[in-house]
């Protein structure tokens, strides 16, 4: 090995030294005795794996026959060697392209079966990207094959469909990572790397090979760190354990995509290849792939609930719509089931008892109904069913075999428990036209028939006593605006690389005077229909701003973020008075986060970029909470100045359990971080998800493992005991 360095570093200064004249001494006995012990080393090492290993094998004769091949060329003059391929020395650097290639294809099949799906199509995508800018940049020698109808150059290496092959088989390997997991693999690459790119410098330029040029450094480097490798190879105790760094096979599919598109574009204006084309367009087929398959994911996932596996109250929404939308003259029937004492269950079972029973529901649920009907799990334990073709007779019978369906004893914790459930009825198109009106009525209804434990019960106009409460709890939120009754509860987010809080979540609770603390999903919906969410919105903001001006006074300054409807955008002055608010409190922009949703984004696109565009202007930065919910494209991603992504708790919850919805998270968070933008996951349950997110790279995390939402006063309390514990523990 030190004989052939010292050969190789005297053969390359002498090639580098000025003049034209020739040099016996470099370019003869030099060069012979360096690729003599290029030889040397590799059969060593093959006979060091006492000739056992096919890839030394093949290496070891690629390497000899570069070295007769360069031999040839030296000791017969030009004007003697063959015009026509094969010339001897042609066919021995052919034939050593076959035997690299084999070795490369020989250590991969090693790993091929470890490899997951994902990593083969970035691997693919690489090869693909790769080949076709190489296939440009080697254009002119293969326009000119095509024109003059030459096959193979008769002299050099000189072949660019072999040296195509060879760097497609690199780019292939780089992207996989398995046989690139170890240091000694980095040599067998470099040195294909250095070889190959030797190659396309003299297929490109075209004049003919020409014995003691720098090209011949060029290759005497590269076959050196090949025979480097060999050395390696036949000595595992000399590979290293150590990892390499996925960023550069991350990168490569990207880039590969990004060569592909500047291909297609270089299409357009210049003449290139049609191989460079056809491999460029599938490129971007392929890079289109894991994209569209992610989304697809995510939107399935959007609408389908996490436990029972049936659509959700979204999905319900989306499919009611489509069908009323199809035809709306066909009788329909909405059947709202609730299962009676369910709580019962819970606290005396346990909520995993709670969950398995209802799995079991909702199986035995979808086993009773017809294949066109829809049935959705709503939240809790309602489920939701949309009957085609029905009226209220054939409602009432469904409803009837339903219940005696349920009916049947469900086996629990090795317990017979026996349930039953209270369904109420709304029929399409004489009691609402839409779900909405639909999921009021059939509630009424529900709630009439578990009343009076009749079973079932089909919603009239008399079971309309919610008017008066409703009435009477739209004039209680605007007292409850007038007289301070809103108070904010706060939530940590966690900082995943340090552990430590800089910011929060203002979450609006009301303090009813006669039914205590009620959360936003009690009222929310009301303030909307009542138009006061204006005002709600300030009072929220009045709050969490004056929270952050008394933590900022305590010497804890703290960022607060605040949810904002799309109702509260509307407010073409929302920017300006946000701002006056922050600076009459002294605070700076930075302290303020307004989280909005996806459907506000894609409901008016416009309007959204000039609101969000003049807060961000402002400083104050943008969050997309329930991110991954909505039925919109991810354009908006690019299109809206936004800092930071919340990925809903729908998908965070499972993920501890279902690798699934682990990967769905791993490649949101990637996503989030290729765009530049933050990552927050919200519903973080347990130490599981905790430390999965950290692992994945998630930048914060929010959720009952690490703190309910509290008032200010308790979360100071939290804030002084988790300090004091990092401190304990340092």
């Amino acid at each position: 090995m030190w004989v052939m360095a010292l050969l190789v570093y005297a053969y390359v200064a002498g090639l580098l030294l000025p003049g034209n004249e020739p040099r016996p001494l470099v370019d003869g006995w030099l060069a012979s005795l360096m690729k003599l012990a290029l030889v040397g080393v590799c059969w060593a090492s093959a006979a060091r794996a006492r000739f056992r290993s096919p890839e030394l094998l093949l290496t070891a004769a690629g390497v000899t026959l570069i070295a007769l091949a360069d031999t040839y060329l030296v000791l017969v003059p030009a004007d003697a060697r063959p015009v026509t391929f094969p010339a001897p020395n042609n066919l021995g650097y052919l034939v050593f392209y076959v035997l690299l290639l084999s070795v490369l294809a020989i250590l991969v099949r090693r790993h091929i079966r470890t490899v997951a799906w994902s990593v083969l199509l970035d691997s693919t995508i690489g090869i693909l990207g790769a080949c076709s800018a190489l296939v440009v940049l080697l254009s002119p020698v293969l326009l000119s094959i095509d024109e003059t109808g030459a096959g193979i150059p008769a002299a050099g290496t000189g072949n660019p469909l072999f040296t195509l092959l060879l760097v497609a088989g690199i780019a292939g390997i780089a992207v996989s990572q398995g046989p690139v997991a170890t240091r000694r693999w980095i040599l067998l690459v470099l040195g294909l790397v250095i070889f190959a790119s030797t190659d396309i410098v003299f297929a490109l330029l075209g004049t003919g090979y020409v014995v003691g040029t720098p090209l011949d450094a060029g290759w005497a480097v590269g076959l050196a760190l090949i025979a480097t490798w060999t050395d390696a190879a036949a000595n595992p105790e000399m590979a290293s354990s150590h990892y390499v760094n996925g960023t550069a096979a991350l990168a490569l599919p990207a880039v590969s995509t990004a060569a592909g598109l500047g291909v297609l574009i270089l299409a357009s204006q210049v003449p290139i290849p049609v191989l460079a084309v056809g491999l460029a367009a599938t490129t971007l087929a392929l890079a289109a792939i894991p994209l569209v398959s992610r989304q697809v994911a995510l939107r399935r996932q959007a609408r389908t609930d996490d436990l029972t596996g049936l659509p959700n109250r979204r999905a319900l929404y989306a499919g009611v719509s489509l069908r009323l939308g199809t035809d709306r003259s066909q009788p329909r029937a909405l059947l709202l089931l609730d299962l009676d004492r369910f709580k019962e269950v819970n606290d005396s079972l346990g909520h995993d008892a709670g969950d398995r029973l209802l799995v079991q529901v909702g199986n035995r649920l979808h086993g009773a109904l017809r294949a066109g009907d829809l049935l959705a799990r709503v939240g809790g334990d309602e489920f939701a069913i949309l009957l085609d073709h029905s009226g209220q007779q054939e409602a009432e019978s469904v409803a009837a075999k339903l219940r005696t369906a349920l009916a049947v004893p469900f086996t629990l914790e090795g317990i017979a428990l026996q349930t039953s459930v209270s369904i109420g009825i709304a029929l399409y198109p004489e009691q609402g036209d839409d779900l909405t009106a639909l999921l009021r009525k059939a509630d009424m209804a529900m709630y009439k028939a578990k009343s009076s434990n009749s079973g079932h019960h089909v919603y009239r106009s008399v079971d309309n006593s919610h008017g008066e409460t409703r009435l009477r709890t739209l004039q209680e939120l605007r007292v409850a605006l007038q007289e301070d009754q809103l108070v904010l509860h706060f939530q940590p987010k966690i900082d995943l690389s340090t552990g430590s809080v800089h910011s929060v979540e203002a979450l609006v609770r009301w303090n009813h005077p006669t039914r205590g603390l009620l959360f936003p999903d009690q009222f929310l919906a009301l303030v909307e229909e009542a138009n006061l969410m204006h005002g709600l919105t300030q009072e929220v903001l009045r709050k969490a701003l004056d929270q952050a001006q008394s933590w900022k006074t305590q010497g804890r300054p703290l960022t607060v973020a605040v949810n904002l409807s799309a109702s509260s955008l509307i407010d073409v002055d929302l920017p300006e008075r946000v701002g006056a608010m922050l600076a009459a409190r002294g605070l700076a922009s930075c302290a303020l986060i307004l989280e909005i949703t996806e459907d506000f984004l894609m409901a008016d696109r416009d309007r959204a970029r000039d609101i969000l565009v003049r807060l961000r202007g402002s400083g104050i930065r943008i969050s997309v909470d329930d991110f991954g919910t909505g039925y919109s494209s991810l354009a908006y991603l690019r299109d809206l100045p936004i800092d930071e992504l919340k990925l809903d708790q729908s998908f965070v919850f499972p993920m501890a359990a279902d690798a699934r919805a682990a990967a769905l998270v791993a490649s949101t968070i990637d996503l989030a971080h290729g765009l530049g933008l933050r990552m927050v996951a919200e519903g973080v349950e347990d130490s599981a998800t905790y430390d999965a997110l950290v692992r994945h790279g998630c930048d914060y995390a929010q959720g009952y493992f690490m703190s309910r939402p509290v008032p200010a006063a308790q979360l100071d309390q939290w804030l002084v005991e988790r300090a004091s514990v990092a401190t304990l523990s340092q």
